[in-house]
């Protein structure tokens, strides 16, 4: 065989993202070195696996399609390996793919990563975070292994194990006239200007429950960046809604949030882990599965209150 491994997941990196550049953001490696595997793969097969589009990134060819398919089958079948040895020596060993939902991934994801890392140290763990639609996908296209999300929407193709359920907040100004309550309804905050999380499937599911709840927002802005919405709001531009409270009540600009419960009634937002259901489990996903599970349920983790 006069290909390596390594070359072959350069290729899946830069044919599931469709760009040099993505592939060599996601795999950590210099742009040349994706270039240069793939030439070397065209070479040693005798295909052309791209079509290069100026500017535009790449194209499979059908010849690349079909190589594709069939690199991700051998790379599974790789990751097998570890599982063998992992179970001759009693050890977890091997790659793991995680993604994560962006607005909480700040908050809990280093301490996961850190604390799972310490604590099977053979593994290689590498973290993608994004939004909802993004980690579906992720999975789908076998780009992730497992996804810490929420189970609002997951599909019948998706495997969920929930962890821990939470509350939907009003996130509000220290400044606002409300901040101090305990608890608000939703129709106490419809004169103030509304600042919407624009990210797939999430904004929707924030505006269905300001529209059960009666509420017609005045949306002031829209932005797909969390840290960007609670600055906002935390300058008085409006109110929000979030289902992750920090402990840390501080916006990135320095200045003070409040984030309040919400009288109206809603169903608690579960988050899990979700993988596709027709993907092999390895000793590396149960183990973080079974470390997440310990660590979100006990409230162990300090970027987010219990």
């Amino acid at each position: 065989m006069r290909f390596t491994l390594r070359q072959l997941s350069y290729f899946v990196a830069a044919g599931e993202t469709g760009s040099v550049t993505r592939a060599a953001e996601q795999v950590n490696i210099s742009q040349p070195s994706i270039s240069a595997a793939i030439s070397h793969l065209e070479t040693e097969f005798g295909v052309q696996l791209f079509v290069r589009h100026h500017a535009q990134g790449l194209s499979l060819t059908p010849a690349g399609q079909q190589l594709l398919k069939a690199a991700k089958g051998s790379l599974r079948s790789m990751y097998e390996l570890y599982d063998v040895a992992s179970a001759a020596i009693g050890t977890v060993a091997g790659p793991i793919s995680v993604g994560s939902f962006r607005t909480f991934t700040p908050l809990i994801m280093p301490e996961i990563w850190q604390g799972f890392s310490a604590e099977h140290p053979d593994v290689k763990m590498t973290v993608t975070e994004g939004s909802e639609a993004d980690l579906l996908e992720g999975l789908r296209m076998a780009r992730i292994d497992v996804a810490l999300t929420y189970a609002l929407h997951m599909t019948p193709d998706m495997d969920f194990q929930p962890l821990a359920e939470l509350p939907t907040y009003a996130v509000l100004s220290a400044a606002h006239p409300l901040a101090d309550r305990e608890q608000v309804l939703l129709s106490e905050l419809e004169n103030t200007p509304f600042i919407l999380l624009d990210m797939p499937l999430t904004r929707q599911y924030f505006l269905n429950i300001l529209d059960q709840s009666g509420v017609s927002p005045r949306i002031a802005a829209e932005t797909a960046s969390p840290e960007t919405l609670r600055s906002y709001v935390a300058a008085g531009l409006g109110f929000s809604l979030m289902s992750v409270r920090p402990r840390n009540m501080s916006a990135p600009n320095g200045l003070p949030l409040r984030y309040v419960a919400i009288k109206d009634e809603f169903p608690l937002m579960q988050v899990g882990l979700a993988s596709l259901k027709e993907m092999r489990r390895t000793s590396v996903i149960d183990a973080f599965e079974a470390y997440c599970r310990e660590q979100i349920t006990t409230g162990a983790l300090p970027g987010m209150a219990p």
